[in-house]
């Protein structure tokens, strides 16, 4: 299950941006198109499975699933094709191979709480 490994990089930005924040992070929020490889259903567990015990466990995955959008070069309009294997325009039937959103697998935002550990510890020192 190569979501694991994908659920693990997803973390490890994660916690490369809050330990440069000195910031607690409650929910990553990623897009995911379907044409990125990567199935939601698999991801979701696999990030709960890779945030077991770290910082993370109790932070939400948050996943925004992305349409996958064509570029028809008959039309020249952006387009949700009918079907995934067949990239056409749903206007004009024109095939493209054209594919402009749908291949995402994109951390968009840290929801993020001020780490009190780290707050303690500067001001102490």
């Amino acid at each position: 299950m190569h979501e694991l490994s994908i659920a693990m990089s997803i973390l490890e930005v994660a916690r490369e941006e809050a330990d440069r924040r000195g910031v607690r992070v409650s929910a990553i929020h990623v897009k995911v198109g379907p044409l990125s490889g990567v199935i939601q259903e698999a991801l979701v567990p696999a990030y709960e499975i890779a945030a077991y015990g770290t910082e993370f466990a109790q932070a939400r995955l948050v996943v925004e699933n992305v349409p996958v959008v064509v570029f028809c070069p008959v039309c020249l309009e952006r387009r949700e094709p009918h079907s995934m294997q067949w990239l056409a325009c749903p206007v004009c039937d024109t095939p493209t191979p054209e594919v402009v959103q749908g291949t995402e697998l994109q951390i968009t935002a840290l929801e993020i709480e001020e780490d009190e550990e780290h707050e303690e510890g500067t001001t102490a020192g």
